[in-house]
């Protein structure tokens, strides 16, 4: 505890101290002093944001005070950034998977995979990063990794009560790291997956307002493929490649039979999360018409003027009144979500989002976007695969250190603007920096997940390392291949025309 107050306080005074000096000494254009003002802001809720000097959402607060009194920004403008469609499409996800949570629907999914997919030890990891991967497609990663963990404990301890200790260890480590690897590969499957899904979206539908709107199923195209891909390869590297977990080490699977019997039947309040959940997937899948070769499925949207106005977070929030307005069987609770799941979303993640959405606004008003694009013009011009490799490194060697949110936030932005200087489609660098961003194998601090895992006292930094650097490897591979595959064969000015 002594050494992260340490770490907090020097935190807070290097953030004050890079924000003087960007102040004093980054001025580019003597007509326009809102680009040091912004750049000296970004410096400082970065620094505070990675050691977390103050809490996470406090720091977002910083724009709403400097922006108006700055002149970057009016309060008004300011404070929209912090309210807006994405984080209302955040919110409803958010209680659906309290609902969720709340019947214990996520642990009988959970199980009922890993049940059916096997119970030797390579089966069995697979079937917890396939539970994992795909019930953080559609609620928070961390959530997904808190709920795995514990059931991945017990099993870890009837393990260690039947294997010798190399044996085991080796199990140990792969299933936790298979769960940390799960929850965020699983993230970027969907729209709300992940944050940064959500960021994308808005920093898109903002920096070019007259784009046909990126929506839920053409998001699927792009994350559940490399999704499914990222998981078999990280599978297959964990327990074939390098901790090699034997198939001769065979166990009971008591625990996960008697996790399920004690669930009993699907309750009447988990069919209703399943069927308000299920039609919200399909209502954000369906919603825009559906291009598939050479037929398309028209979208509900279409169907009337009035519908046109409906976006996914409409959909979202209304499906959490449903879930608030249909009552429960249950003696503990009148309704299928009541007023406690409003105490339960993560409203530190939900003003961290308008913090980073107002930054990406400060970047664009201020010309702070415009002024970095032009340093990379200054550079010189590279082939398009060059772009998207440069972009995909970079962004995955940022986001190990500093929180993916802010990552994308904060250079999606640049990114975008850099490839409208270059001639490029904005969503051939936009799209792998986004989905690169989420893939943190490395450090405890890299994404939730990793964190989760490692607060379990049963694996160290090192581990993380060793075993994290080839998936971080293939991730990279597997982003790149698959945007230049896939635009290569598709034209991306007909697919998502700018205007």
């Amino acid at each position: 505890m002594k050494n992260r107050a340490l770490s907090q306080t020097l935190g807070l005074f290097l953030g004050l101290f890079l924000f003087v000096i960007v102040l004093i000494f980054f001025n580019p254009d003597p007509s326009n002093p809102a680009l040091g003002r912004v750049a000296a802001i970004v410096v400082l809720m970065a620094v505070w944001w990675i050691s977390e000097a103050l809490p996470l959402a406090v720091t977002s607060f910083i724009p709403m005070v400097l922006f108006p009194l700055w002149g970057i920004q009016s309060s008004e403008t300011t404070a929209s950034a912090y309210m807006n469609s994405v984080i209302f499409l955040y919110i409803g996800g958010c209680f659906i998977a309290v609902a969720m949570e709340k019947w214990n629907l996520h642990k009988r999914i959970s199980l009922l995979i890993i049940d059916k997919i096997g119970t030797d030890p390579q089966k069995l990891i697979l079937g917890f990063m396939t539970a994992t991967t795909l019930l953080s497609m559609w609620i928070s990663n961390t959530a997904t990794a808190v709920m795995m963990l514990p059931i991945g404990i017990a099993l870890i301890k009837k393990i260690e009560e039947e294997f010798e200790e190399a044996a085991a260890r080796k199990i140990t480590i792969a299933l936790l790291l298979g769960i940390a690897y799960g929850a965020s590969i699983g993230g970027i499957g969907t729209l709300i997956g992940s944050p940064t899904n959500l960021v994308f979206i808005k920093q898109y539908s903002s920096g070019f307002p007259n784009a046909a709107p990126f929506t839920f199923s053409q998001w699927i195209v792009f994350g559940v493929p490399i999704s499914l891909m990222m998981l078999l390869l990280s599978w297959f590297f964990l327990v074939k490649v390098f901790i090699k977990v034997g198939k001769s080490t065979q166990f009971n699977s008591d625990i996960i039979k008697s996790e399920l019997k004690a669930l009993g039947k699907v309750t009447y309040q988990e069919k209703i999360v399943i069927i308000v959940g299920s039609m919200t997937a399909l209502l954000w899948i369906f919603r825009k018409d559906i291009n598939i070769g050479i037929f398309s499925i028209p979208g509900w949207s279409t169907i009337s003027s009035y519908l046109g106005n409906v976006d996914d977070s409409t959909v979202a929030v209304l499906a959490a009144i449903v879930l608030f307005a249909i009552p429960s069987k249950a003696e503990n609770s009148s309704h299928i979500l009541d007023a406690r799941a409003i105490k339960n979303l993560p409203w530190d993640a939900i003003l961290l989002f308008g913090g980073g959405f107002a930054i990406a606004d400060g970047f664009t008003s201020s010309g702070l976007t415009k002024y970095f694009a032009n340093q990379f013009v200054a550079m010189g011009s590279f082939n398009i695969i060059i772009s998207i490799i440069l972009v995909t490194l970079f962004v995955s060697f940022v986001t190990e250190l500093v929180s993916n949110i802010a990552t994308v936030q904060m250079f999606l932005p640049v990114i975008s603007a850099y490839a409208i200087s270059q001639g490029i489609h904005p969503l051939v660098l936009m799209l792998p920096a986004t989905l690169i961003s989420g893939m943190a194998f490395l450090m405890p601090i890299g994404t939730p997940p990793n964190a989760v895992i490692f607060g379990s006292g049963r694996i160290k930094v090192a581990d993380m390392i060793k075993y994290g650097w080839i998936v971080k490897l293939v991730s990279i591979i597997v982003v790149v291949l698959f945007v230049v595959i896939f635009f290569e064969i598709f034209d991306v000015n007909i697919m998502f025309p700018l205007n």
